[in-house]
């Protein structure tokens, strides 16, 4: 198979959006192999916990606070536990850029606070509990996990040019953020195609994270179901761009 253009291609989606880069130029392969976190029963049908996700991330990187608090709402009173609502926002500082992430920690503080004042006792939920390695042990870690969601080792033109940003990637974003055991690959994956769907200009980065859904055991039928939910909250061209990516694999 050829595949010097999609190569291309994503490389410069890669420059536009350095962080954005979980799939890359292994995300331009065809077979779609499961890793961690999959299902032995998946289902075609998100979750009400899982339905959330992806609306506070798109929500998230459109500063849309309104609609920010509104799916914070409801992924508590879904089951997700406040632990994992915050992990949720940290990660996509690595998409959205920490100005977001911090708003969006502020809005969950004051939408638990005032949950608290209305008499609802939400699940605080676990912090990590595997320890993170650091070195060159959270490199090759990080390198680990990263191959397993891309479905091939990263590399290429790019990351011959300026291997440091692979670097960052392999040990901040797949290691010590990847690493922490307190939210599932799955959940990590909808947040990161929810906020890079509502993100104009990170297409590529999208269609390598779709995939890279996928290989965490996310089904199609899922990923549609996404789709339909952006689109429902009045988010029309997220859901257009989630569903172009989804008919592009």
């Amino acid at each position: 198979m050829n595949t010097i253009a999609p190569i291309k291609q994503l490389t410069v989606g890669i420059v536009m959006m350095f962080a954005c880069n979980l799939a890359t130029y292994a995300a331009t392969q065809q077979g779609v192999t499961p890793a961690m976190n999959q299902s032995s029963n998946p289902s075609e049908t998100l979750s009400a916990r899982q339905q959330a996700i992806p609306l506070m991330a798109a929500f998230m990187a459109t500063s849309n606070m309104e609609k920010l608090d509104a799916a914070l709402n409801q992924g508590l009173d879904a089951g997700l536990t406040v632990n994992e609502a915050k992990e949720i926002l940290v990660q996509l500082y690595a998409y959205t850029g920490f100005p977001r992430s911090l708003n969006a920690l502020s809005a969950l503080m004051k939408v638990t606070e005032a949950r608290k004042q209305r008499g609802i006792k939400d699940v605080i939920g676990k912090e990590p509990v595997q320890p993170v390695p650091v070195g060159d042990a959270l490199r090759q870690l990080g390198t680990d996990n990263q191959t397993k969601i891309s479905g091939a080792p990263v590399q290429g033109p790019l990351f011959d040019f300026a291997p440091v940003i692979n670097q960052f990637l392999q040990t901040h974003l797949f290691g010590d953020i990847f690493a922490r055991d307190n939210l599932d690959w799955q959940s990590r994956e909808l947040a990161t195609v929810g906020a890079l769907a509502a993100t104009p200009g990170a297409e590529s980065q999208l269609l390598s994270h779709t995939r890279a859904s996928l290989r965490v055991g996310i089904t199609r039928g899922q990923l549609q179901q996404l789709a339909d939910l952006l689109r429902a909250d009045g988010e029309i061209e997220a859901a257009d761009r989630a569903e172009s990516a989804l008919q592009a694999i």
